[in-house]
């Protein structure tokens, strides 16, 4: 099935070359003042009326990925037209159509998300919302005809939806994609419930409403995601779009930089004041997680494989440790000898089959160290697998994970997968999953949880009450 565009004609023109010649218009008068950019933008703010009043506005932040490679569009958009409580809404369409063409729609994506965050599929909803039908001609204009969209239309969340959605979308976000974040600014007016400055001709409105919108913006670019919830209900702000705002803030706190590109209004034409919405449009960059906090180098990776794959080939032939081995971890480098957990996992080449894995959480001892001995454990020790011979030892694939340290979190909606490794405790019983299970799986949390319960020897539902959980971060590479 394909969503055919609905405000086609109506938001914005209904033909290819009416919206080119648009867009164009808004490019002569932006190209004067446009300033450089240091690099591409990766997420945009983006107003959504139609384009009469907001898209020039649009525009002045959407030029700024012109040409740019991005596979995969990501849109957080307000329902206008539906109520959503405590999920995200995806389409189940196979694309969109606009008057410019079709735009696949990245299912890959929304089923990745779907394993760690509240997601719904429902097409009438995605049908009736313009907040984010109006961005995706912008956006083929912008790249082209070779990206995907993965459209989710925001309703409202409780703090624990908030956080495992903020969670979940930025595991989920790579060098591949933009962001998109569709939100109209203060909408003010008698029919918006919403006059805090009155109402009276000859008042200064819009001014004072600037005003109010430059302070939301300010907290926005801090990243100060509390600051920004609090402003709101403090203030009754008609921004629209406020809860995809503050998703975005929570998921990228502390590496999120925006520019504010444009700022107008619908009455900037009429002047009058009586009743108006304000837009606003920013650009900027999500830095990388981890971009400075990568663990270990590639060339720490590769010393401790080789250490694995030595320590694990003497053991297998019945030979001592060797001076090539105890060479090897007194020459280890650095970091390689800070305290970290580690685990060795060995997987059969031609099958994928596990083949054994063993490994300790605590960091308890230099990580070359713990790659050393849980590699041979693995091979030898694995109480779930006979020994591996040596005539296995060419079809083996190592892996190594190194572990951050255990921290316990309040609850099992705080874990996030394919990010957070996971212990369980409770009644004495204990067990683990490295952050790789669940995703290689295809598990979603509860899921996972009800297998990390029988793993502990205890009842699939056992996780859901009085059970301790903590969580760790691993540096996962293989061979």
């Amino acid at each position: 099935m394909i969503l055919e565009s609905t405000i086609a004609g109506a938001w914005y023109p209904e033909t290819e070359r009416g919206i080119c010649e648009m867009v164009e218009k808004w490019e002569c008068s932006a190209a004067a003042s446009s300033a450089e950019r240091a690099r591409v933008p990766n997420i945009l703010i983006l107003p959504h009326a139609g384009w009469a009043y907001s898209g020039e506005t649009a525009w002045s932040a959407v030029r700024g990925v012109k040409g740019a490679s991005f596979h995969r569009v990501v849109i957080l958009a307000p329902s206008h037209r539906a109520w959503i409580e405590n999920r995200l809404v995806a389409p189940k369409a196979e694309a969109t159509r606009t008057p410019l063409g079709e735009i696949r729609i990245d299912h890959d994506w929304l089923d990745s998300l779907a394993l760690v965050a509240p997601i719904a599929r429902n097409d009438r909803v995605h049908h009736a919302e313009h907040s984010a039908q109006i961005e995706y001609p912008l956006l083929q204009l912008a790249l082209g005809s070779d990206f995907k969209i993965a459209p989710l239309i925001v309703g409202s969340l409780g703090p624990d939806q908030m956080g495992m959605c903020a969670r979940a979308i930025d595991s989920l976000i790579d060098p591949e994609t933009l962001v998109v974040v569709s939100s109209d600014f203060t909408h003010y007016g008698s029919d918006f419930s919403y006059t805090p400055f009155g109402t009276r001709v000859g008042e200064d409105i819009r001014r004072r409403v600037a005003v109010l919108d430059a302070e939301a913006f300010r907290l926005i670019e801090k990243g100060d995601a509390d600051g920004f919830a609090a402003f709101i209900k403090r203030t009754g702000a008609t921004i629209c779009g406020h809860t995809p705002i503050e998703i975005i803030l929570r998921a990228f706190q502390g590496r999120l930089s925006l520019v504010r590109e444009k700022y107008a209004t619908s009455s900037d034409d009429t002047g009058d004041y009586s009743r108006f919405v304000c837009y606003l449009a920013a650009s900027g960059n999500v830095a990388p997680r981890g971009e400075n906090e990568s663990l270990l180098s590639a060339d720490e990776r590769e010393f401790l494989l080789r250490l694995a794959r030595e320590s694990i080939t003497r053991a297998v032939r019945g030979e001592t440790a060797g001076a090539t081995l105890r060479n090897l971890v007194a020459c280890a480098p650095k970091p390689t000898r800070a305290k970290m957990g580690a685990f060795v996992t060995l997987n059969d080449k031609t099958t994928g089959a596990l083949r054994g894995c063993i490994g300790e959480i605590l960091p308890m001892r230099p990580l070359v160290e713990a790659v050393a001995q849980r590699a041979v454990d693995s091979a030898l020790h694995d109480p779930r697998f006979l020994p591996v011979t040596e005539c296995e030892l060419a079809n083996l694939r190592v892996e190594v994970s190194a572990l951050t340290a255990p921290k316990p979190v309040a609850s099992w909606r705080d874990i996030v997968l394919g990010r957070d490794g996971m212990t369980l405790e409770k009644s004495g019983c204990f067990a683990v999953f490295l952050p790789q299970v669940a995703p290689e799986q295809g598990w979603d949390l509860q899921t996972t949880l009800s297998y990390l319960s029988q793993k502990a020897g205890l009842d699939a539902d056992a996780w859901r009450e009085g059970a301790k959980f903590e969580t760790f971060q691993a540096e996962v590479f293989h061979e």
